[in-house]
Protein backbone atom coordinates (compact mmCIF):
# COMPACT_ATOMS: atom_id res chain seq x y z
CA UNK A 1 0.00 0.00 0.00
CA UNK A 2 1.43 3.32 -1.19
CA UNK A 3 1.63 6.36 0.65
CA UNK A 4 -1.41 8.92 -0.50
CA UNK A 5 -2.08 12.50 0.91
CA UNK A 6 -5.48 12.66 2.22
CA UNK A 7 -7.87 14.67 2.18
CA UNK A 8 -10.02 15.01 6.10
CA UNK A 9 -12.51 17.57 4.91
CA UNK A 10 -14.45 19.74 7.83
CA UNK A 11 -18.21 19.02 7.51
CA UNK A 12 -19.93 22.34 8.14
CA UNK A 13 -21.77 22.46 11.23
CA UNK A 14 -25.41 23.19 12.27
CA UNK A 15 -24.98 27.17 13.27
CA UNK A 16 -23.29 28.09 9.67
CA UNK A 17 -23.82 31.84 10.06
CA UNK A 18 -22.55 35.36 8.56
CA UNK A 19 -21.64 36.83 12.23
CA UNK A 20 -18.42 38.73 10.36
CA UNK A 21 -16.32 37.81 13.62
CA UNK A 22 -13.04 37.78 11.49
CA UNK A 23 -11.46 41.39 10.92
CA UNK A 24 -8.91 41.00 7.76
CA UNK A 25 -11.23 37.88 5.94
CA UNK A 26 -13.23 40.43 3.58
CA UNK A 27 -15.84 37.87 2.78
CA UNK A 28 -16.66 37.60 6.50
CA UNK A 29 -17.15 41.20 6.58
CA UNK A 30 -18.94 41.54 3.82
CA UNK A 31 -21.84 39.09 4.58
CA UNK A 32 -21.91 40.42 8.03
CA UNK A 33 -25.99 40.06 9.32
CA UNK A 34 -27.01 37.69 5.87
CA UNK A 35 -29.45 34.72 6.15
CA UNK A 36 -27.06 31.32 5.48
CA UNK A 37 -28.18 27.91 4.89
CA UNK A 38 -26.86 25.53 7.28
CA UNK A 39 -28.27 22.66 5.27
CA UNK A 40 -27.26 24.05 1.65
CA UNK A 41 -23.42 24.51 3.14
CA UNK A 42 -23.33 21.40 4.41
CA UNK A 43 -24.45 19.48 1.50
CA UNK A 44 -21.89 21.84 -0.75
CA UNK A 45 -19.32 20.82 1.72
CA UNK A 46 -20.22 17.03 0.98
CA UNK A 47 -20.75 17.26 -2.85
CA UNK A 48 -17.23 18.84 -3.15
CA UNK A 49 -15.82 16.20 -1.00
CA UNK A 50 -17.28 13.33 -2.71
CA UNK A 51 -16.23 14.37 -6.10
CA UNK A 52 -12.65 14.20 -4.98
CA UNK A 53 -13.63 10.79 -3.88
CA UNK A 54 -14.96 9.63 -6.96
CA UNK A 55 -11.69 10.78 -8.50
CA UNK A 56 -9.97 8.67 -6.23
CA UNK A 57 -8.62 10.68 -3.62
CA UNK A 58 -8.42 9.66 -0.27
CA UNK A 59 -11.44 11.51 0.97
CA UNK A 60 -12.02 11.94 4.82
CA UNK A 61 -14.41 13.71 6.64
CA UNK A 62 -13.58 15.34 10.33
CA UNK A 63 -17.13 16.32 12.52
CA UNK A 64 -18.09 19.66 13.46
CA UNK A 65 -17.36 21.00 17.12
CA UNK A 66 -20.90 21.38 19.99
CA UNK A 67 -21.85 24.85 19.22
CA UNK A 68 -23.51 26.67 20.09
CA UNK A 69 -21.24 26.15 23.44
CA UNK A 70 -22.98 27.23 26.61
CA UNK A 71 -20.02 26.28 28.42
CA UNK A 72 -17.79 28.85 27.24
CA UNK A 73 -20.50 30.98 28.58
CA UNK A 74 -20.50 29.75 31.92
CA UNK A 75 -16.52 30.48 32.12
CA UNK A 76 -17.38 34.08 31.68
CA UNK A 77 -19.90 34.30 34.05
CA UNK A 78 -23.19 33.35 33.14
CA UNK A 79 -25.47 30.96 34.84
CA UNK A 80 -28.53 29.47 34.81
CA UNK A 81 -29.67 25.96 32.37
CA UNK A 82 -27.81 25.74 28.70
CA UNK A 83 -31.05 27.41 27.60
CA UNK A 84 -30.99 30.39 30.05
CA UNK A 85 -27.77 30.96 29.20
CA UNK A 86 -28.05 31.84 25.59
CA UNK A 87 -31.33 33.34 26.61
CA UNK A 88 -28.84 35.77 28.87
CA UNK A 89 -25.95 35.68 26.43
CA UNK A 90 -28.10 37.40 23.70
CA UNK A 91 -29.27 40.25 25.77
CA UNK A 92 -26.90 41.10 27.39
CA UNK A 93 -23.52 40.34 25.64
CA UNK A 94 -24.60 39.39 21.73
CA UNK A 95 -21.05 39.36 20.33
CA UNK A 96 -19.98 36.77 22.97
CA UNK A 97 -23.33 34.22 21.99
CA UNK A 98 -21.84 34.76 18.32
CA UNK A 99 -18.57 33.51 19.42
CA UNK A 100 -19.67 30.57 21.17
CA UNK A 101 -22.10 30.17 18.19
CA UNK A 102 -19.47 30.05 15.25
CA UNK A 103 -19.21 26.88 13.15
CA UNK A 104 -15.67 28.31 12.05
CA UNK A 105 -14.26 24.66 12.54
CA UNK A 106 -15.69 23.59 9.37
CA UNK A 107 -12.22 25.11 7.68
CA UNK A 108 -10.05 22.15 8.44
CA UNK A 109 -7.01 23.73 6.91
CA UNK A 110 -6.81 25.67 10.68
CA UNK A 111 -7.37 22.70 12.88
CA UNK A 112 -3.92 21.73 12.98
CA UNK A 113 -0.07 21.86 11.48
CA UNK A 114 0.69 18.30 10.04
CA UNK A 115 3.87 16.60 9.82
CA UNK A 116 3.92 13.28 7.78
CA UNK A 117 5.85 10.56 8.90
CA UNK A 118 8.32 10.51 6.05
CA UNK A 119 9.64 14.29 7.50
CA UNK A 120 9.84 13.66 11.34
CA UNK A 121 12.91 12.25 13.62
CA UNK A 122 10.26 9.78 14.99
CA UNK A 123 9.03 8.33 11.85
CA UNK A 124 5.30 9.34 13.64
CA UNK A 125 2.92 11.60 11.92
CA UNK A 126 3.00 15.01 14.04
CA UNK A 127 0.10 17.06 14.45
CA UNK A 128 0.01 20.38 16.68
CA UNK A 129 -3.61 21.23 16.85
CA UNK A 130 -3.51 25.29 16.19
CA UNK A 131 -4.52 28.03 19.30
CA UNK A 132 -6.09 30.66 16.69
CA UNK A 133 -5.43 32.73 19.33
CA UNK A 134 -5.92 35.56 16.71
CA UNK A 135 -9.88 35.81 16.97
CA UNK A 136 -12.42 34.72 19.96
CA UNK A 137 -14.37 32.78 18.27
CA UNK A 138 -11.83 30.55 16.66
CA UNK A 139 -9.72 30.46 20.02
CA UNK A 140 -12.40 28.43 21.16
CA UNK A 141 -11.90 25.88 19.34
CA UNK A 142 -8.40 24.23 19.98
CA UNK A 143 -9.33 21.61 22.80
CA UNK A 144 -12.75 20.39 21.39
CA UNK A 145 -10.28 19.79 17.86
CA UNK A 146 -7.98 18.11 20.02
CA UNK A 147 -10.03 15.78 21.28
CA UNK A 148 -11.70 15.08 17.54
CA UNK A 149 -7.87 14.31 16.10
CA UNK A 150 -7.24 12.19 19.15
CA UNK A 151 -10.21 10.25 18.35
CA UNK A 152 -9.77 10.14 14.76
CA UNK A 153 -5.47 9.44 15.01
CA UNK A 154 -5.56 7.62 18.27
CA UNK A 155 -3.03 4.98 17.24
CA UNK A 156 -0.52 5.92 19.78
CA UNK A 157 2.44 3.65 18.23
CA UNK A 158 1.61 5.96 14.78
CA UNK A 159 0.67 9.25 15.17
CA UNK A 160 1.48 12.13 18.12
CA UNK A 161 -1.87 14.77 18.64
CA UNK A 162 -0.39 17.15 20.49
CA UNK A 163 -1.13 20.33 22.62
CA UNK A 164 -2.02 23.30 20.75
CA UNK A 165 0.62 26.29 21.57
CA UNK A 166 0.38 28.62 24.04
CA UNK A 167 -2.20 31.14 23.31
CA UNK A 168 0.45 34.19 23.58
CA UNK A 169 0.58 37.05 21.23
CA UNK A 170 3.87 35.64 19.91
CA UNK A 171 2.53 32.05 19.46
CA UNK A 172 -0.25 32.68 17.29
CA UNK A 173 -1.10 29.65 15.07
CA UNK A 174 -3.68 29.54 12.30
CA UNK A 175 -2.56 25.85 11.55
CA UNK A 176 -2.04 24.22 8.38
CA UNK A 177 -3.49 27.65 6.44
CA UNK A 178 0.32 28.73 6.86
CA UNK A 179 2.48 25.50 5.91
CA UNK A 180 3.07 23.84 2.74
CA UNK A 181 4.60 20.64 1.82
CA UNK A 182 6.80 20.31 -1.47
CA UNK A 183 8.15 16.65 -2.41
CA UNK A 184 8.70 14.74 -5.39
CA UNK A 185 6.39 12.42 -3.77
CA UNK A 186 3.94 12.40 -1.10
CA UNK A 187 6.05 8.70 0.23
CA UNK A 188 9.33 10.60 0.11
CA UNK A 189 10.72 13.04 3.02
CA UNK A 190 9.44 16.68 1.86
CA UNK A 191 10.66 20.50 2.37
CA UNK A 192 7.94 22.18 4.82
CA UNK A 193 7.57 25.46 4.23
CA UNK A 194 6.05 27.58 7.44
CA UNK A 195 4.91 30.72 6.81
CA UNK A 196 4.83 33.57 9.32
CA UNK A 197 3.27 37.38 9.65
CA UNK A 198 4.87 38.64 12.71
CA UNK A 199 8.86 37.68 13.13
CA UNK A 200 10.16 37.03 16.44
CA UNK A 201 12.02 39.98 16.88
CA UNK A 202 8.81 41.70 17.04
CA UNK A 203 7.13 42.56 20.57
CA UNK A 204 4.13 41.65 19.65
CA UNK A 205 2.17 40.35 16.90
CA UNK A 206 0.66 44.30 16.73
CA UNK A 207 4.09 45.71 16.81
CA UNK A 208 4.88 44.33 12.91
CA UNK A 209 5.28 48.05 11.71
CA UNK A 210 2.33 50.19 9.49
CA UNK A 211 -0.83 47.98 8.64
CA UNK A 212 -3.91 47.21 8.33
CA UNK A 213 -5.04 44.17 9.53
CA UNK A 214 -2.18 42.57 11.80
CA UNK A 215 -0.97 38.94 11.05
CA UNK A 216 -2.21 35.97 12.33
CA UNK A 217 1.11 34.02 12.64
CA UNK A 218 4.05 34.06 14.68
CA UNK A 219 7.43 33.10 13.27
CA UNK A 220 7.99 31.60 16.91
CA UNK A 221 5.01 29.77 16.55
CA UNK A 222 6.40 28.17 13.77
CA UNK A 223 9.62 27.48 14.93
CA UNK A 224 8.31 25.95 17.83
CA UNK A 225 6.16 23.22 16.22
CA UNK A 226 8.92 22.55 13.55
CA UNK A 227 10.93 21.61 16.66
CA UNK A 228 7.99 19.18 18.44
CA UNK A 229 7.19 17.81 15.23
CA UNK A 230 11.29 17.04 14.38
CA UNK A 231 11.41 18.89 10.89
CA UNK A 232 14.98 18.28 10.95
CA UNK A 233 17.91 18.20 8.36
CA UNK A 234 17.04 21.14 7.21
CA UNK A 235 14.00 19.81 5.85
CA UNK A 236 12.24 23.46 7.47
CA UNK A 237 12.01 26.57 5.97
CA UNK A 238 10.54 29.53 7.43
CA UNK A 239 9.59 32.42 5.16
CA UNK A 240 7.49 36.05 5.88
CA UNK A 241 4.16 36.72 4.27
CA UNK A 242 3.90 40.23 2.59
CA UNK A 243 2.04 42.51 4.56
CA UNK A 244 0.43 44.59 1.48
CA UNK A 245 -1.07 40.87 0.66
CA UNK A 246 -2.23 40.73 4.29
CA UNK A 247 -3.97 44.23 4.09
CA UNK A 248 -5.63 43.59 0.81
CA UNK A 249 -7.24 40.45 2.94
CA UNK A 250 -4.75 37.19 2.53
CA UNK A 251 -5.08 36.71 6.25
CA UNK A 252 -3.88 33.08 5.93
CA UNK A 253 -0.92 31.96 2.90
CA UNK A 254 -3.47 29.13 1.58
CA UNK A 255 -5.30 32.60 0.04
CA UNK A 256 -2.06 33.71 -1.95
CA UNK A 257 -0.46 30.44 -2.55
CA UNK A 258 -0.85 26.57 -3.10
CA UNK A 259 1.00 23.35 -3.79
CA UNK A 260 0.73 19.79 -4.33
CA UNK A 261 4.23 17.19 -4.33
CA UNK A 262 6.05 19.30 -7.11
CA UNK A 263 3.98 21.59 -8.34
CA UNK A 264 3.90 24.91 -6.71
CA UNK A 265 1.18 27.68 -7.30
CA UNK A 266 1.68 31.29 -6.25
CA UNK A 267 1.60 34.62 -6.60
CA UNK A 268 4.19 37.26 -6.66
CA UNK A 269 3.06 39.15 -3.66
CA UNK A 270 3.15 35.67 -1.16
CA UNK A 271 5.96 36.58 0.18
CA UNK A 272 8.11 39.21 1.10
CA UNK A 273 10.53 37.81 -1.36
CA UNK A 274 8.98 35.42 -3.52
CA UNK A 275 11.51 34.97 -5.98
CA UNK A 276 14.13 34.18 -3.27
CA UNK A 277 11.73 31.36 -1.58
CA UNK A 278 11.20 29.64 -4.90
CA UNK A 279 14.71 29.87 -5.87
CA UNK A 280 16.02 28.34 -2.50
CA UNK A 281 13.01 24.98 -2.64
CA UNK A 282 14.01 24.70 -6.40
CA UNK A 283 17.73 24.39 -4.74
CA UNK A 284 16.47 22.17 -2.10
CA UNK A 285 14.36 20.32 -5.01
CA UNK A 286 17.66 19.45 -6.47
CA UNK A 287 15.66 21.69 -9.55
CA UNK A 288 12.43 19.10 -9.62
CA UNK A 289 10.19 22.10 -8.40
CA UNK A 290 7.66 22.93 -10.89
CA UNK A 291 6.65 26.66 -10.16
CA UNK A 292 4.56 28.86 -11.51
CA UNK A 293 4.27 32.60 -10.31
CA UNK A 294 1.07 35.04 -11.29
CA UNK A 295 2.64 38.52 -11.20
CA UNK A 296 0.10 41.18 -9.96
CA UNK A 297 -0.11 42.69 -13.57
CA UNK A 298 -2.00 39.28 -14.37
CA UNK A 299 -4.01 39.04 -11.28
CA UNK A 300 -4.31 42.07 -8.66
CA UNK A 301 -5.02 41.16 -5.18
CA UNK A 302 -8.65 42.79 -5.25
CA UNK A 303 -9.11 39.80 -7.94
CA UNK A 304 -7.16 37.30 -6.25
CA UNK A 305 -9.13 37.89 -2.71
CA UNK A 306 -12.97 37.83 -4.61
CA UNK A 307 -11.91 34.78 -6.30
CA UNK A 308 -9.91 33.02 -4.38
CA UNK A 309 -7.99 31.18 -6.75
CA UNK A 310 -5.01 29.88 -4.75
CA UNK A 311 -7.62 28.83 -2.22
CA UNK A 312 -7.77 26.35 -4.49
CA UNK A 313 -6.95 22.41 -4.06
CA UNK A 314 -4.43 20.71 -6.54
CA UNK A 315 -5.01 17.27 -5.29
CA UNK A 316 -3.18 14.49 -7.21
CA UNK A 317 -4.99 11.26 -8.56
CA UNK A 318 -3.78 7.84 -8.79
CA UNK A 319 -2.90 6.24 -12.03
CA UNK A 320 -2.15 2.88 -12.92
CA UNK A 321 1.96 4.01 -13.78
CA UNK A 322 2.24 5.28 -9.78
CA UNK A 323 2.79 8.49 -10.63
CA UNK A 324 -0.75 9.58 -11.46
CA UNK A 325 -2.22 13.02 -12.57
CA UNK A 326 -2.88 16.39 -11.00
CA UNK A 327 -6.13 18.61 -10.97
CA UNK A 328 -7.10 22.31 -10.03
CA UNK A 329 -10.13 22.27 -7.98
CA UNK A 330 -11.15 25.40 -7.86
CA UNK A 331 -14.44 28.07 -6.66
CA UNK A 332 -16.64 29.02 -9.02
CA UNK A 333 -16.04 32.44 -8.62
CA UNK A 334 -12.53 31.58 -10.28
CA UNK A 335 -14.43 30.56 -13.51
CA UNK A 336 -16.37 34.06 -13.17
CA UNK A 337 -13.25 36.42 -13.18
CA UNK A 338 -11.38 36.69 -16.24
CA UNK A 339 -8.40 37.21 -14.57
CA UNK A 340 -8.45 34.67 -12.00
CA UNK A 341 -9.68 32.08 -15.01
CA UNK A 342 -6.13 33.07 -16.98
CA UNK A 343 -4.40 32.42 -13.94
CA UNK A 344 -5.75 28.81 -13.64
CA UNK A 345 -5.19 28.28 -17.28
CA UNK A 346 -1.55 29.56 -17.05
CA UNK A 347 -0.91 26.98 -14.34
CA UNK A 348 -2.28 23.89 -16.50
CA UNK A 349 -0.37 25.31 -19.76
CA UNK A 350 3.04 25.61 -17.87
CA UNK A 351 3.28 22.65 -15.46
CA UNK A 352 2.44 19.50 -17.47
CA UNK A 353 1.68 17.59 -14.47
CA UNK A 354 -1.39 19.59 -14.20
CA UNK A 355 -4.04 17.86 -16.30
CA UNK A 356 -7.04 20.47 -16.23
CA UNK A 357 -9.26 22.68 -13.64
CA UNK A 358 -12.46 21.66 -12.38
CA UNK A 359 -14.90 23.96 -10.49
CA UNK A 360 -16.72 23.39 -7.51
CA UNK A 361 -19.41 24.59 -5.78
CA UNK A 362 -18.36 26.20 -2.04
CA UNK A 363 -20.90 29.63 -1.94
CA UNK A 364 -22.08 28.99 1.16
CA UNK A 365 -18.30 28.46 2.99
CA UNK A 366 -17.08 31.28 0.30
CA UNK A 367 -19.02 33.88 1.63
CA UNK A 368 -17.85 33.38 4.80
CA UNK A 369 -14.27 33.87 3.47
CA UNK A 370 -13.38 29.95 3.08
CA UNK A 371 -12.70 28.08 -0.29
CA UNK A 372 -12.57 24.38 -1.31
CA UNK A 373 -8.62 24.40 0.55
CA UNK A 374 -9.79 25.90 3.60
CA UNK A 375 -12.70 23.41 3.92
CA UNK A 376 -9.53 20.48 4.30
CA UNK A 377 -7.08 19.11 6.36
CA UNK A 378 -3.78 17.02 4.27
CA UNK A 379 -2.45 14.46 5.76
CA UNK A 380 0.27 12.27 3.97
CA UNK A 381 -0.42 8.88 5.26
CA UNK A 382 1.00 5.26 4.45
CA UNK A 383 -0.98 2.39 4.31
CA UNK A 384 -0.29 1.05 7.62
CA UNK A 385 -1.31 4.64 9.11
CA UNK A 386 -4.60 4.63 7.01
CA UNK A 387 -5.45 1.17 8.57
CA UNK A 388 -4.29 2.55 12.32
CA UNK A 389 -7.48 5.21 11.84
CA UNK A 390 -9.79 4.94 14.24
CA UNK A 391 -13.45 5.77 13.30
CA UNK A 392 -15.84 5.63 10.32
CA UNK A 393 -14.36 8.37 8.32
CA UNK A 394 -13.56 7.65 5.13
CA UNK A 395 -16.27 8.58 2.42
CA UNK A 396 -17.76 6.13 0.34
CA UNK A 397 -21.18 6.42 -1.65
CA UNK A 398 -22.39 4.86 1.78
CA UNK A 399 -21.15 6.88 3.83
CA UNK A 400 -21.57 10.03 2.18
CA UNK A 401 -25.33 9.16 1.28
CA UNK A 402 -25.89 8.60 5.45
CA UNK A 403 -24.38 12.16 5.62
CA UNK A 404 -26.29 14.15 2.99
CA UNK A 405 -29.29 12.23 4.62
CA UNK A 406 -28.26 13.72 8.19
CA UNK A 407 -27.70 17.12 7.08
CA UNK A 408 -30.85 17.38 5.39
CA UNK A 409 -33.01 15.55 8.40
CA UNK A 410 -31.39 17.47 11.23
CA UNK A 411 -29.90 21.18 9.19
CA UNK A 412 -32.47 24.26 8.53
CA UNK A 413 -32.83 25.95 5.66
CA UNK A 414 -32.22 29.30 6.73
CA UNK A 415 -30.12 30.96 9.96
CA UNK A 416 -30.27 34.41 10.71
CA UNK A 417 -27.62 35.47 13.12
CA UNK A 418 -30.32 36.55 15.73
CA UNK A 419 -31.64 33.10 15.38
CA UNK A 420 -28.63 32.23 17.55
CA UNK A 421 -30.63 33.89 20.60
CA UNK A 422 -32.95 30.90 20.20
CA UNK A 423 -32.56 28.00 22.75
CA UNK A 424 -34.06 25.45 20.24
CA UNK A 425 -30.97 25.60 18.02
CA UNK A 426 -28.92 24.05 20.91
CA UNK A 427 -31.05 20.94 21.00
CA UNK A 428 -31.29 20.34 17.22
CA UNK A 429 -27.54 21.12 16.99
CA UNK A 430 -26.65 18.41 19.98
CA UNK A 431 -29.24 15.88 18.53
CA UNK A 432 -27.12 16.33 14.68
CA UNK A 433 -23.77 15.69 16.96
CA UNK A 434 -24.88 12.93 18.66
CA UNK A 435 -26.41 11.03 15.61
CA UNK A 436 -23.31 12.39 13.78
CA UNK A 437 -20.74 10.68 16.34
CA UNK A 438 -22.53 7.30 15.74
CA UNK A 439 -22.75 7.49 12.17
CA UNK A 440 -18.84 8.26 12.36
CA UNK A 441 -18.26 5.74 14.96
CA UNK A 442 -15.83 7.92 17.04
CA UNK A 443 -17.62 7.90 20.37
CA UNK A 444 -18.41 10.58 23.17
CA UNK A 445 -16.05 13.03 21.39
CA UNK A 446 -18.33 16.24 22.78
CA UNK A 447 -19.17 17.43 26.11
CA UNK A 448 -22.55 17.32 26.34
CA UNK A 449 -22.55 13.36 25.98
CA UNK A 450 -20.00 12.88 28.73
Amino acid sequence: MTTVEANFDGLVGPTHNYAGLAPGNLASERNRGAVSSPRRAALQGLAKAKRLADMGVEQHVLPPLDRPDPCSLRALGFTGSDAEIIKAAASEAPSLLSAVSSASAMWAANAATVSPSADTADSFVHFTPANLAFNHHRALEAPAMTRVLRSVFADPSRFKVHDALPSTPKLFDEGAANHSRITTRHSEPGIELFCFGCPSSARHALDCGAMRHPPRQGEEASRAIARRHGVTGGRARFVRQNQRAIDAGVFHNDVICVGNEDVLFLHEAAYEDAASVVADLNEAMHGELRSVVITEAELGLDDLVSSYLFNSQIITIPGRDGLGRMVLIAPLEVEQNPAAKAAADRLVAEAPEVDTVEFVDVRESMRNGGGPACLRLRVALTGEEREALGGRTRLDDRLHRELASWASTHYRDELNPSDLADPNLLDESRAALDELTSILELGPVYRFQR
